[in-house]
Formats: structure tokens, C-alpha cells, sequence
């Protein structure tokens, strides 16, 4: 972390370091006693506005009780222009006062660095991968959280100073791609005028009908088949059976053809992904084709390199996994007995790709259902000598919306779940994106439709943004009366004396904490909150104080005051993917 974001802590820590040497110095303290200083920001006035808990930390190495040990710190500690008083308290925390004003150094530096205020220096190496729906229909609410929480994540590991770049895994080579061309191709051969038997179990929903659309108008009817050459001998019993032998049929009766249809319902839906995740202002670094991994013989390699290791046996002549090894419930399929490879096998290649290109850390965003698959990557991954620890993977539960109290059925007419087209369009980008990181991401959620549209202090996302276009309206309203603003930089914080003042100004130095807490955490709604609490605290002082009509002098305080609390809402804001309106 830079020592340019947080000087204060920086000049505690250094205060509290020299009295430490001090101590080490005059045998109060053993030379070799190891300590870590950390400060938190006390949340009730009387205890000052920094704690630390150091003493109790080295009172057994130093053989003396807590609080003779907080009192010996307190003594040693150098002056400083920013201390009022320092206090020993309780069984032996040590309270800081800061004399007044010293917390507003914080409007200053905010000031200065702008949009780069909180960000650190360069660390990591991180390839975060979240959504990666399958190509094989719209987007719906429950990928909108994940993209949401995803983009929201990979913005604040940035912000910390990680070099962080996005993917999006396109599953493009397996079944359910198949299956996409068969309900295509058969939707397609009813607009040639074949009769077909649907299968429940394919695809449903308008937008198969536009592709095969898409697929009669770009080719007529090169690739109608009679009915009867499609179900001529084809006696499979259970729905999935069938399913398959009607992809294999397909298969077999377009040859070279059914690669088309398949590559035309894959990249029109894929094409749909892309241009709604956009619209959501999520954008990725790279899409990564899984048949990437499969033409280049990746997946061969992986599985070729599992069989030289312990933990791979053959058994009903399938390949499996001994998965159970490292705290799976069930050994896995690698090969299947006709030999050919499982999606596992997909997804070991294709997580060995993502660490050979160098990631220090893999993120993978998942949704809630798939928490048994950790166990099994993480240990295809040890088995092949990787350490396991490289990859996390976080659990996106799924939104469930309501309107007012009533549950939203989840049937529209694009299938059997609301997409996140439909959602955006009632609600809109800014809502959407807020309201998806206001709860922990495994946390269940439920999502209000009718609060999230209503712009009432109520509506979080409303009320944050609210604060932003009021503070813009207060400089628009200086420039219409002439008033001179543009001294900021040279504003006397010794002007700023009302509580309400102090409040925020302690408010706006934790930004730089919550910001860190958040991306060590991967938990964006801490900034969701932070922001809340923050427009808060500017309504509350708004609506007491007035900012132009006032001394030159104290006018020039307040505005910068203002100016700094509307510059960390913006910077907050964007960082959830979420606009900074300057009118409301």
C-alpha cells in the first residue's frame, strides 16, 4: 500500500515506532520483540479518534501488565503537531486525540489526487473470471449479480494498486452447445415447413425462433431434412437419450452444415451477452474460447499428464479423478467410456492455461449451486503439482425479485427466468448495479423492484447519487452569483468548527480504509455502505448549514469540504460501475 494515500496513519505509525526503539533502547522492551502497530478509528468521540491495542500486544514479551506497558508507550511517544493528548484506557488501549483540524488534512490531499485518491502502487497479478454464462440464451437477474459483483471487484483490486484483468470463459465446445444447434435447426426446419416433435428438454423461448430465422434467411432451405429422415429408427427412450440421438441425427444428416448452424445460434447469442454486459458497463479484457483448449490439444495434455499421476484410475473404461483425495464427496469422470472428455476436463486444461500465463491469482466468480465443483479443481490443480492456494473462488447466491411484497414470477416470454435485459430496462443501469452489491455476494438477496426505480432518499442508489448533484448544484449556484471559488487550495480549515463538520471529514479519511478492507475482502458492498453512510452525513450538514451566504473565508472552507465529499462519492460510485450525475 503507498504511503502517499493515508499520511496520518503513516505519521502515527512512526510516532509509535520511535517509541518503541525508545523503549528498546533503554531495556524497557527486549530487543528482539516482534510487534505489528495497527490503528482503528474509534467510534465514540470520548475514546479519541484512534485506538490501538499495541500494549496488550507486548505486555507478556515485556513481562509488565497492559496498561504499565500502554503508559511506557505514551510516555516515549515525540511530540507532534498533530497530537492533542494520548490516553491509556481500559485494560490497555491506547486512545489518540487529534488536535483540531488535523483530519481535514484529508480535503487537501483528496484535492490533489482526484480520482487517484486511495489508489495504491502495482502489486499482484490477477485474472478475475466471472459470468461465463453459457452461449445458449439470454442473460438472466441471477448472471446480472455476478456480472455486477464481478466488474465491481475487479475496479476496486485495480483501485489497490493489483494489475487486474478480466475474462469471460466461453463454454462453446460442449453439449449444450449441441443442443442449442438441434433446437435451432429444428425450429428452423418448421419454417421450412417440416413437422417436427419439439423435445422438452431443448431450448425454449422466442429467441430460438429468431435465430432460426436468421438461419432460413441466410440459407433458405439448404439444410431442410424430412421429417422422416430425422426420426426414421430413432427409438431412444428417456428424454435424454433421445436428445442426444436427435443431435446425432442432425449430425449426421448436415455433415459440414451443422457446424454452421451451431456456429450461427452460438455467436448470436454470444453477440447479445456481449452487447448487454456492455450496456450493464461491464467490459471484459478477453473472452476465452473453451474450443480453443480443444483444438489446441490442451485438453489432451492435461489429461494425458493426470494419468501419469497417482490420482487418476480407469474403471467401467471410463478415467476418473480421485477427486475424494482433497476433499471431494465422490471421485469424478475425466473420460467417459466412449472416450471422450468431460466438461472437468475442460475446466482443469482451462485453469492450467490461466496460470501459464503468469497470473499470480486466478479469481473465479461462481454461482451458489456449483460450491461441491471447488474441491475438485483445486485439487486437479494440486494433483498436477500447481499450488491450489492460487486460485479463490467466490459464490454469487441468486437474486430473487419482488415488487413491493409480491414475488415476480419468473416466467416471461423469453423463457423461464426474467432476463437481465428486461431488469435494466425497468430499473435502470445505475440501480441495477447498486442494488446487486448491497449485499455480500453469498448472502441470499432479495431484489426490490419498486424501491430500486423509486427516487425517494429510501432508494440507496438514489439518495448516494442525490448527494453528488446537490454538491454540483452548490458550485453551479457560486458561479451564478460571481462567487470566487477557485481558491480552494487555500482554504483555513481552522474555519471548520461544527460537529457536524468534524463528522464528515472523519467520515471522508475512512474512505482509503473501507476501500482496502473491501478489495482484501472481495466484498464491494463495504464501499456500497461506506457511500450510504457518507451521503448521509452530507444531507444531514447540508440541510443545517449554509455554504454561500457565509464569510468569504469560512464559504472557502465548506466548499472544499463539500468538494472533497462530492469527489469520493464520484470516485466510490465509479468504482461500482455506477454514474455520478451532476443534476438530479
Amino acid at each position: 500500500m503507498s504511503t502517499l494515500e493515508r499520511p496520518l496513519k503513516r505519521h502515527l505509525h512512526e510516532l509509535f515506532s520511535s517509541a518503541l526503539e525508545h523503549l528498546r533502547a533503554n531495556g524497557a522492551l527486549p530487543r528482539d520483540a516482534a510487534y505489528e502497530i495497527r490503528f482503528a478509528r474509534s467510534r465514540q468521540p470520548h475514546h479519541g479518534d484512534f485506538a490501538t491495542n499495541l500494549a496488550l500486544t507486548l505486555a507478556k514479551i515485556a513481562r509488565r501488565s497492559p496498561r504499565e506497558m500502554a503508559q511506557l508507550i505514551v510516555d516515549a511517544l515525540p511530540e507532534s503537531q498533530w497530537l492533542a493528548r494520548v490516553e491509556v484506557a481500559g485494560p490497555g488501549f491506547i486512545n489518540v486525540f487529534l488536535v483540531p483540524g488535523a483530519q481535514f488534512e484529508v480535503l487537501r490531499r483528496i484535492r490533489e489526487q482526484g480520482d487517484r485518491y486511495g489508489h495504491a502502487e502495482p502489486g499482484r497479478r490477477i485474472l478475475i473470471e466471472f459470468v461465463s454464462a453459457n452461449p445458449t440464451g439470454p442473460l438472466h437477474v441471477g448472471h446480472g449479480r455476478g456480472a455486477a459483483y464481478g466488474d465491481a471487484l475487479a475496479r476496486i483490486l485495480s483501485a489497490v494498486g493489483h494489475h487486474v484483468e478480466s475474462e469471460y470463459y466461453v463454454n462453446d465446445a460442449g453439449r449444450q452447445t449441441d443442443i442449442l444447434a438441434l433446437s435451432v435447426w429444428l425450429r428452423y426446419l418448421e419454417l421450412c415447413g417440416e413437422t417436427t416433435s419439439y423435445p422438452e428438454n431443448a431450448y425454449q423461448g422466442d429467441y430460438i425462433f429468431d435465430i432460426a430465422a436468421t438461419v432460413h434467411r441466410e440459407h433458405a432451405i439448404l439444410f431442410c431434412r424430412s421429417a422422416d429422415e430425422i426420426y426414421s429408427t430413432l427409438d431412444a427412450a428417456d428424454p435424454e437419450s433421445r436428445l442426444d440421438a436427435l443431435i446425432q441425427r442432425a449430425k449426421d444428416l448436415l455433415g459440414p452444415h451443422y457446424q454452421t448452424v451451431l456456429k450461427t445460434g452460438v455467436e448470436t447469442i454470444l453477440e447479445d451477452i456481449r452487447g448487454e454486459l456492455k450496456q450493464l458497463n461491464v467490459e471484459y479484457d478477453s473472452w476465452f474460447s473453451e474450443r480453443a483448449l480443444v483444438t489446441q490439444a490442451e485438453v489432451e495434455r492435461v489429461i494425458a499428464d493426470l494419468k501419469r499421476t497417482n490420482y487418476m484410475y480407469q474403471r467401467d473404461n471410463a478415467w476418473w479423478f480421485r477427486s475424494t483425495a482433497f476433499g471431494d464427496e465422490k471421485d469424478r469422470v475425466v473420460v467417459r467410456a466412449g472416450g471422450e472428455p468431460t466438461y472437468f476436463a475442460s475446466d482443469i486444461a482451462y485453469h492450467l492455461n490461466k496460470l501459464d500465463r503468469g497470473f499470480d491469482q486466478l479469481i473465479d466468480i461462481w454461482g451458489a449451486d456449483h460450491h461441491g465443483y471447488i474441491a475438485r479443481v483445486r485439487g486437479a490443480l494440486q494433483g498436477l503439482g500447481e499450488n491450489p492456494d492460487r486460485l479463490t473462488v467466490l459464490l454469487v447466491q441468486f437474486a430473487v425479485l419482488y415488487r413491493g411484497s409480491e414475488k415476480v414470477s419468473m416466467s416471461t416470454r423469453s423463457g423461464d427466468f426474467v432476463t437481465l435485459r428486461e431488469l435494466r430496462q425497468e430499473i435502470g443501469v445505475d440501480a441495477a448495479r447498486f442494488f446487486y452489491v448491497l449485499r455480500k455476494s453469498d448472502q441470499h438477496m432479495d431484489f426490490d423492484l419498486d424501491l430500486a426505480a423509486a427516487q425517494t432518499n429510501e432508494n440507496p442508489v438514489y439518495y448516494v447519487q442525490y448527494a453528488h448533484a446537490r454538491i454540483c448544484s452548490v458550485f453551479r449556484q457560486a458561479s451564478d452569483l460571481g462567487l470566487d471559488v477557485g481558491r480552494l487550495d487555500s482554504a483555513d480549515l481552522a474555519q471548520l468548527t461544527e460537529p457536524q463538520e468534524h463528522k464528515l471529514g472523519a467520515t471522508l479519511s475512512r474512505y482509503s480504509d473501507v476501500l482496502h478492507s473491501a478489495a482484501r475482502d472481495y466484498e464491494p458492498h463495504q464501499l456500497a455502505y461506506y457511500l450510504r453512510d457518507l451521503a448521509t452525513e452530507f444531507h444531514t450538514y447540508y440541510n443545517a448549514h449554509r455554504f454561500l451566504d457565509v464569510e468569504p473565508e469560512l464559504r472557502l472552507a465548506r466548499l472544499l469540504l463539500v468538494d472533497a465529499t462530492r469527489q469520493i462519492i464520484c470516485n466510490g460510485l465509479n468504482l461500482l460501475g455506477v454514474g455520478a450525475p451532476e443534476s438530479m
